[in-house]
């Protein structure tokens, strides 16, 4: 399919904003999102660049969001970034595991994946959802043996001993090494990332629309969503 020359350059003008900016809003840059929106030749060109540079172009509501695969570690995070971002130092694959599931929980807390919503509750404490992190590793250590967490691919057991290892400050540390600190580093990133909103002096956390839109449209339909509760021990496996 030939296209012509002024789709191009607009379709390049659109990617090179979501490289910068990673969202497209409406309100912001009407011209670049009626192009994308009403143009069919500009969007396809818009959805092959993203392509190539291994992410995918949505549109949730009038938003439009660049979304980097899960190997794409140029525009996301590879592995060892994200464990350098969100754990102590010297930190191992327990420490970094245990980083994404308190990730994990703090999305199930706020997203039920029913109606025709996903979400479930405003706000959330931070003393609750630490309180919610240590009770469901826990339980998942108490009731799963060696060979059921394996089979799960949950090793509830290696997690519940990175997180046992962190001190406990109630004065509210920030150091990565108490479970306070662990959380408000992670509670910091998803902040930047424009995915939460961090209240740090009422100890509140809330979800941005940006997350809440990502959450209804992409994430929980109801396979995800089962598999979620399965992970946290809240769903039996099939």
């Amino acid at each position: 399919m030939a296209y012509e020359l002024e789709d191009i350059r607009a379709s390049q003008e659109i990617f090179y904003y979501l490289l910068e900016n990673h969202e497209l809003r409406e309100e912001e840059e009407l011209l670049l999102y009626k192009a994308y929106t009403e143009e069919e030749a500009v969007q396809n060109l818009v959805k092959l660049q993203g392509e190539t540079a291994g992410s995918t172009i949505e549109r949730y509501g009038n938003v439009i969001y660049l979304v980097p695969k899960e190997e794409n570690n140029f525009l996301g995070f590879s592995k060892a970034q994200l464990k350098a971002v969100l754990c102590r130092s010297g930190a191992t694959d327990k420490d970094y595991y245990l980083s994404q599931f308190v990730i994990l929980t703090l999305l199930v807390e706020f997203f039920d994946g029913q109606g025709s919503s996903s979400k479930a509750r405003e706000y959330i404490r931070v003393g609750e959802l630490q309180n919610l992190v240590s009770g469901h590793l826990k339980e998942g250590a108490q009731n799963l043996g060696e060979e059921e967490e394996e089979r799960a691919g949950i090793a509830f057991t290696n997690m519940f001993g990175a997180y046992e290892a962190l001190k406990s400050d109630e004065k509210g540390s920030r150091a990565k090494t108490t479970k306070e600190g662990f959380l408000h580093h992670i509670l910091l990133f998803l902040q930047k990332q424009g995915l939460i909103e961090y209240v740090e002096q009422d100890e509140m956390i809330k979800t941005t629309k940006k997350l809440d839109s990502f959450m209804d449209w992409n994430l929980l339909n109801q396979n995800n969503y089962q598999r979620v509760l399965r992970v946290l021990g809240v769903a039996e496996n099939e």
